[in-house]
C-alpha cells in the first residue's frame, strides 16, 4: 500500500467515518459539498490538477476517447455538483446519475449502511435526485469537464412498469446533449419493479425506443453522425441464461457496451462482525461483491464482442488489474473509493499505465 493509502486509511477514514455521528449519508453528503467547493475553485483544482496527468493509460472504447481507465461509478454525483473535482483526484471518466425524469427524494433514511470489517456499503437509496432536468441545466452551465461523462439514467419510482420506456425517453431528451455516453439503469435492487426490465421483452421495448431516440437526437442536434453510445448496467444477480438473453437483446438493438455490475440483494462472504447490519435490506456492494462482478464479466466477455466497464468489488489494485484480466475495458469504483479514497485511483492509474 502507498504512504498516501496508509495515510488515508488510518487518519482520514476514521475521522470521515466519525462525522454525522455515524450516518453515512450525513458524511457522503458533506463530503460532496466541499468537493462542489473545490469543482468551482479555479486555484483549488489547480492544486489537485496534478493527479490527473499522472499515470495516463489512454484507450478508446465504443468510440470515446478516455485518458484513463479508473472512471468513477454512478451514484456517487448523482446530481453533478461536484463534477470538475473528481477528474482532478485522477479519474477518467465520471458517470453521474442515476437520475430519473421525476424530482424524487428516494427512500425513507437511514438508507446507507458501512459494513467496515467486511469492506461493504449496503443502500437502499432509491435513486434520490434533482431529476433529468435539473442536471441538464447544472450541465449546461458547468461545462465540458475534461474527460468523458456518463449519465446514468433510471425510472422514476412513481411511474408505473408499463410506462417505464416513456420515463426513459424523458430523462434521455433532457441530458443528451451533455453526454459522452448513456448508461441505462435497469438493474438497482432499490425502485421496485425495476429488475423487471431486464427480461427479454420489456428490455427489447426499451432499448430499442432509446437507440432510435439517440439516433434522433444526433441527427436533430447536428452534433455527430453517430449517436452517444448507450450502454446498460446489469444485476449480479441474474442467471447465465438470464444474461445470455441479455445480451442477445443488446447486440440485436445497437448497444454500445455493457456496465457490470450493479449491487447484490445476496450477502455473501461478510465478516462476523457485520452479521446484524447486514440483515439491512438494500443493494450490497464493495470487497464481498468482487467475485461474482469477475465471473459476470468474464462471461459477458466470452460470449458477445461489447465492451464492458468493470465495477464491483474493486478496492485494491490487484482487484482492478484482475477485472482488466477478466476483459473489462474500463473500471468504475464506488465502495472502494469511499474505504480507499484518492490513493486507490492514483495507485491503480499507476500501475494500469506500467503494463
Amino acid at each position: 500500500m502507498s504512504v498516501g493509502g496508509v495515510a488515508y486509511r488510518r487518519v482520514a477514514r476514521p475521522v470521515l467515518f466519525r462525522m454525522g455521528k455515524g450516518d453515512p449519508e450525513v458524511v457522503h453528503h458533506r463530503t460532496l459539498s466541499a468537493l462542489a467547493r473545490v469543482s468551482r475553485s479555479a486555484p483549488a483544482l489547480r492544486l489537485l490538477g496534478g493527479l490527473r496527468r499522472r499515470h495516463p493509460s489512454p484507450r478508446t472504447v465504443f468510440g470515446v476517447d478516455f485518458p484513463s481507465a479508473v472512471g468513477l461509478a454512478a451514484g456517487m454525483d448523482k446530481d453533478g455538483v461536484a463534477l470538475k473535482a473528481w477528474p482532478a483526484l485522477g479519474f477518467g471518466h465520471v458517470e453521474v446519475g442515476t437520475v430519473t425524469a421525476h424530482p424524487q427524494p428516494g427512500n425513507p433514511r437511514p438508507r446507507l449502511f458501512r459494513l467496515p470489517a467486511s469492506g461493504a456499503i449496503i443502500n437502499r437509496m432509491g435513486f434520490n435526485n434533482s431529476g433529468a432536468q435539473a442536471l441538464a441545466a447544472r450541465l449546461a452551465t458547468t461545462g465540458r469537464i475534461g474527460v468523458p461523462l456518463g449519465i446514468s439514467l433510471g425510472k422514476s419510482k412513481i411511474t408505473p412498469v408499463d410506462e417505464a420506456v416513456g420515463d426513459y425517453l424523458t430523462s434521455l431528451r433532457a441530458v443528451y446533449p451533455f453526454a459522452d455516453y448513456i448508461a441505462v439503469n435497469v438493474s438497482s435492487p432499490n425502485t421496485p419493479g425495476l429488475r423487471t426490465l431486464q427480461d427479454r421483452a420489456p428490455l427489447d421495448e426499451l432499448l430499442a425506443a432509446l437507440t432510435t431516440e439517440a439516433g434522433s437526437l444526433a441527427w436533430s442536434l447536428g452534433q455527430r453522425r453517430t449517436p452517444v453510445p448507450v450502454l446498460v448496467k446489469i444485476a449480479p444477480d441474474l442467471t447465465d441464461q438470464a444474461i445470455a438473453d441479455l445480451l442477445e437483446v443488446c447486440v440485436d438493438r445497437g448497444i454500445a457496451g455493457l456496465i457490470a455490475t450493479n449491487t447484490t440483494l445476496t450477502r455473501p462472504g461478510l465478516a462476523a462482525g457485520d452479521a446484524a447490519t447486514a440483515a439491512e435490506a438494500g443493494g450490497l456492494s464493495g470487497r464481498p461483491l468482487a467475485p461474482r462482478s469477475l465471473e459476470v464479466v468474464r462471461f459477458v466477455t466470452a460470449h458477445c464482442d461489447l465492451p464492458v466497464i468493470g465495477v464491483g468489488g474493486i478496492g485494491t489494485v490487484d482487484d482492478g488489474l484482475r477485472m482488466l484480466d477478466a476483459g473489462a475495458s474500463l473500471l468504475q469504483l464506488y465502495t472502494g473509493f469511499i474505504f480507499g479514497g484518492p490513493p486507490l485511483v492514483t495507485s491503480l492509474n499507476k500501475a494500469i499505465a506500467a503494463r
